[in-house]
């Protein structure tokens, strides 16, 4: 029996399941989800005749590449941008040569590096959790494939200057690579590198809709670059990747801007109600300019993420790499949210 040695070499942690039991701050979902009026009007639509058909993607992403400005050879969707960062790394990646990114970052880069035979090479964020572009640009050489840039990253939230992106987009072309620009957390923070997609011929741009737009469940993702790099990555595609209930509820979406717009204050007051109270109980905590904040607990983070598990059915997201050990992650939700999850970190970290 021959088995792909990438594959069978590669170690993985998968998602903890059974999560729907718990009050969940792990995983930067919203996990109050959209409103329940929406969903419930979008749920007529869903007939077993609606089920029955395989899902045609044409008109959410002419309809997506409106509501962004651009033109529908533009876009490409995906089932979730994970998916996304497989095929593109399919694409454009060469067996034993180079994709450069920062770490720690969206650990997927590496396991898809892993799993294709491609070479990870990573930039390391300093002890005081700034990265030096610098160093990517150093990084980055003839055998190097692809760069891959998150703004903000995850799960540490630093953000890249037009400059520093022109600069890295710049070098990648002087040795053939291409540019990934992952903006996952786009809407949170706002600023977009959408025409550095738009203008060069060596970048693409990656967007999700798990995090703000709050259908992870769906599993729908945006690939946005030039023409005939899309058209590349298009030609990577199965028949049917997508479902019609994501696609579905994208495009309604996409027709409801008030409703994204809700979103994104209720997320903001969320987090300002958050850091607020962590502050005043002395916490150190970080802003990521995504939907969470890092937060350093007053003892043990993994014994304090496993009382709040335990104790209070909440779970957090505990690091194991040594930069981030002493930190947890709290997915940020409506202040009524934040109320009870301050709450029960203060009664086990006493």
């Amino acid at each position: 029996m021959y088995l792909n040695p990438n594959i069978q070499n590669t170690p993985r942690v998968f998602p903890k399941q059974g999560r729907a039991a718990y009050h969940c701050y792990d995983a930067n979902e919203n996990a109050e989800g959209l409103p329940l009026d929406f969903v419930e009007e979008v749920k007529k639509e869903i007939t077993p005749e609606f089920l029955a058909r395989y899902p045609e993607p044409d008109h959410f992403l002419k309809k997506y590449a409106n509501y962004i400005g651009v033109d529908f050879e533009n876009v490409y969707g995906t089932n979730g941008s994970d998916h996304g960062i497989r095929v593109l790394l399919e694409t454009f990646g060469e067996p034993g040569k180079e994709v450069v990114t920062v770490s720690p970052t969206f650990e997927i880069y590496w396991v898809c590096c892993s799993l294709l035979g491609l070479v990870h090479k990573p930039v390391m964020y300093n002890r005081d959790f700034t990265i030096s572009v610098q160093q990517i640009l150093d990084t980055i050489t003839s055998n190097t494939r692809i760069v891959v840039l998150l703004n903000p990253n995850s799960p540490i939230g630093n953000l890249y200057s037009d400059e520093e992106v022109g600069k890295v987009v710049a070098r990648a072309k002087e040795v053939g690579a291409i540019v990934i620009l992952d903006e996952a957390y786009h809407y949170f923070y706002e600023k977009t590198f959408l025409k550095f997609a738009l203008e060069n011929d060596n970048v693409l741009l990656l967007r999700t809709f798990s995090k703000l737009m709050s259908i992870a469940g769906c599993r729908l993702g945006v690939v946005v670059g030039s023409s005939q790099l899309v058209h590349y990555v298009k030609n990577s595609r199965l028949a049917y990747e997508m479902n019609v209930v994501g696609l579905l509820f994208a495009e309604r979406l996409l027709e409801h801007p008030e409703i994204i717009q809700h979103l994104i204050e209720k997320e903001k007051a969320g987090k300002n109600f958050l850091m607020k109270q962590l502050a005043e109980q002395g916490y150190w905590f970080m802003d990521c300019h995504g939907n969470y904040v890092l937060l350093r607990p007053k003892h043990d983070a993994h014994q304090i993420a496993k009382r709040l598990e335990e104790e209070k059915r909440v779970l957090v997201h505990a690091y194991g790499n040594e930069l981030m050990k002493d930190l947890l992650r709290v997915t940020v939700g409506s202040e009524e949210s934040m109320n009870f999850f301050i709450n029960a970190l203060l009664d086990v970290d006493k």
